[in-house]
C-alpha cells in the first residue's frame, strides 16, 4: 500500500454505616423528596474537577468494577436495589455513603434523565501522557489507537468509546486541553469508557514523533479523496485521527499522516457521524488483524 510520510524520520459526607459482615445491607439513608437548593449542588471537589458524576446502569458497573476504590457515593432509586446489592455491600464493608432517592433527585444530580436510576460520585484522574500510554502497548502485536482532533460532543465521544471498546481499541489519544470526559460521554459508552486507555498530549508534545517511534502508522480519515477503506490493507499497528464534525481535523494533521482512508459511500450525505465513521473504521481493522 502507498502511503505518504512527510515525517518518516520523526516517534476518579460518607454516611458511615455499619452492619453485620454477611448480611444485606443495612436500609440507607433515605433523600427527601425535594432536597434543599444546596444539596442539589456539586461538592466542592467536583466543582474543582476533583470528581465526576457518573450516571447510567452500565457505565456505573462498568466503574464498579473497575476501580470501585474511587466510588466516593452512591445514589439510586428504590427499584436499583435488588440489582445493586454487591455495590451496596461493598458501601457498608468500606463505609462509603449510598443513599436511595426519588427519580427527580437523579435528575438533579446527573443533571440528565437518562440516568436509569443510578448515579456514583466518582474521583476523577488526570489521563496519563501519551508516552506513558505506548509504554503499555507491546511493541510486537498488532495495536488500533484513535486519535480524537476536536470531537468534543459527549454523546458522539460517548459512542465512540463503546464502538472502540467492542473492537479492541488499545488507547484514545486527546488533544491538549481537551476537558475531561464528562458523565454523560461515559453514560452513552456503556462501559467503554473504562474498557479504553485515554491519553493526553502534552503541550509541545510531539504526537506524530512519539506513535511513530513505537511503530504505529497515522492515518487521517476524510470523507473523501483518500484510499478507500475496503481496498486497503491497513498496517497492524495503526493510529486512527477522527475529526470534528462541521470543521473537521485540521489541515495539519491531514498533511502530516502516512495515509488517508475514505469510506466509500453511495453519495447521498456528505459523510458519516464520527462515531459511525470510527464504528465501520474499527470493524473493518478488526477483520484484518483478528
Amino acid at each position: 500500500m502507498q502511503r505518504k510520510n512527510p515525517d518518516a524520520n520523526n516517534p476518579w459526607q460518607n454516611a458511615r454505616i455499619k452492619a453485620p459482615a454477611q448480611r444485606d445491607p443495612a436500609p440507607p439513608e433515605r433523600a427527601p423528596a425535594h432536597p434543599r437548593q444546596d444539596e442539589a449542588k456539586p461538592p466542592p471537589a467536583q466543582r474543582r474537577g476533583e470528581e465526576v458524576r457518573v450516571y447510567g446502569r452500565n457505565a456505573c458497573l462498568a466503574v464498579f468494577a473497575r476501580r470501585a476504590e474511587d466510588v466516593r457515593k452512591v445514589y439510586l432509586s428504590e427499584a436499583r436495589i435488588a440489582g445493586f446489592k454487591p455495590v451496596l455491600a461493598w458501601c457498608v464493608q468500606h463505609r462509603v455513603g449510598y443513599r436511595v432517592v426519588e427519580n427527580e433527585d437523579l435528575d438533579r444530580l446527573s443533571e440528565s434523565q437518562h440516568h436509569e436510576g443510578v448515579c456514583f460520585e466518582v474521583r476523577r484522574h488526570a489521563p496519563p501522557s501519551l508516552s506513558t500510554l505506548l509504554q503499555g502497548i507491546a511493541q510486537d502485536r498488532p495495536a488500533l489507537l484513535i486519535w480524537l482532533d476536536g470531537v468534543g460532543n459527549p454523546h458522539n465521544v460517548g459512542a465512540l468509546l463503546r464502538s472502540a471498546a467492542n473492537f479492541g481499541t488499545r488507547g484514545a489519544i486527546l488533544p491538549a486541553g481537551a476537558p475531561a470526559l464528562s458523565g454523560a460521554a461515559m453514560r452513552v459508552a456503556e462501559g467503554g469508557a473504562e474498557a479504553v486507555p485515554l491519553a493526553q498530549l502534552r503541550a509541545g508534545e510531539d504526537g506524530f514523533a512519539l506513535l511513530r517511534e513505537a511503530g504505529f502508522a497515522i492515518a487521517a480519515t476524510v470523507p473523501r479523496a483518500g484510499e478507500e477503506l475496503y481496498k486497503s490493507e491497513l498496517p497492524p499497528r495503526l493510529a486512527l485521527i477522527l475529526g470534528a464534525e462541521g470543521e473537521g481535523m485540521s489541515m495539519d494533521l491531514i498533511r502530516r499522516a502516512d495515509l488517508r482512508l475514505t469510506i466509500p459511500g453511495t453519495g447521498a450525505v456528505e459523510s458519516l457521524n464520527v462515531s459511525a465513521s470510527a464504528a465501520v473504521l474499527f470493524a473493518e481493522y478488526w477483520r484484518q488483524h483478528h
